[in-house]
């Protein structure tokens, strides 16, 4: 499989369905709708949206109904950077190369574009209940339910706020450097992929397989994004390197060192795999889309 040739034409895809559901740049809030704008079209690899849609495809779903979806966990994902990247959080100056939206567009503006990315998420997703056809109303309220549940404090936000109380803390235990990464990063990977399942009719059984399995990803993409935080370059990552040491933030390398980082990164993608083998259906490219973002370099 040509994998830098099939993610390009699925990111070119999603980019399309955003871009249909993009709010348009009028009236007197003109300037945070532009804001908006701006933060979700500044690239991006879409993985949240293309797993999603790549569960739905793995439990044989093949009406429209995920779009809407897949549209608004991208909006969930880019007000969380947007918010992360605020000098009350992170501080950074550039996103994906480009600089970031309180730097574009001022401090107070970007505070506003993520509050109305995450509120808009949720108009968006919404729209689905208008798509549904016989049998697909109680898919869409379950897929609502969680989609709702792994963005807020039980998921996400829970997870982005031991993160915060935890800087400049002179240690961390394992299981909260756990419960950190499994809700701030691996929350919304289990919610996309749980969705795609929910939406194709997946049984109970099998929707619990797929957040688990979601939730090994979600931890060992955030391991490897502590390792590339040491290893890679400004070039490579299109953020500057070293911002988890500059914040003062405990991470699984410095806790754990390199090498036990590299090798659970290892051990969880496996376990990950096993898990998605053990699931009815076939998706190659969902294989292949787990390795690299595992396995990826930025």
């Amino acid at each position: 499989m040509d994998m830098p040739k099939e993610l390009e034409e699925r990111i070119g895809e999603i980019e399309l369905v955003l871009k249909r559901y993009l709010p348009k740049e009028e009236g007197h809030q003109k300037t945070v709708l532009e804001a908006m704008n701006y933060s979700l079209l500044a690239g991006g690899k879409r993985l949240r949206p293309m797993l999603m849609r790549e569960t739905y495809h793995l439990f044989s779903g093949e009406s429209t109904i995920i779009e809407p979806f897949l549209a608004a966990i991208e909006m969930v994902h880019t007000y969380s950077l947007v918010h992360d990247d605020l000098p009350a959080m992170d501080n950074d100056e550039y996103r994906r190369g480009k600089k970031t939206t309180h730097i574009a567009y001022g401090e107070a503006m970007a505070i506003l574009a993520g509050d109305a990315l995450l509120n808009y998420a949720y108009e968006t997703a919404a729209q689905a209940f208008c798509m549904a056809k016989d049998g697909e109303t109680d898919r869409v309220i379950q897929a609502f339910s969680v989609f709702a549940n792994k963005a807020g404090i039980y998921g996400m936000v829970g997870g982005q706020t031991a993160d915060v109380e935890s800087e400049g803390a002179p240690s961390i235990s394992g299981e909260k450097l756990d419960f950190i990464y499994r809700k701030k990063t691996g929350a919304l990977m289990e919610s996309a992929m749980q969705v795609g399942a929910i939406l194709a009719g997946a049984s109970v059984k099998e929707q619990r397989l797929v957040e688990e399995l979601a939730g090994e990803v979600g931890l060992a993409f955030q391991i490897q994004d502590d390792i590339l935080d040491q290893t890679s370059t400004f070039e490579k990552l299109g953020k500057p390197i070293g911002s988890d040491a500059k914040n003062e933030k405990r991470t699984y390398v410095q806790l754990y060192g390199m090498e036990k980082a590299k090798e659970d990164v290892i051990r969880l993608f496996s376990d990950a795999m096993e898990k998605l083998a053990s699931l009815p259906g076939d998706n190659p490219f969902l294989n292949e889309l787990l390795r690299y973002i595992v396995h990826r370099e930025k």
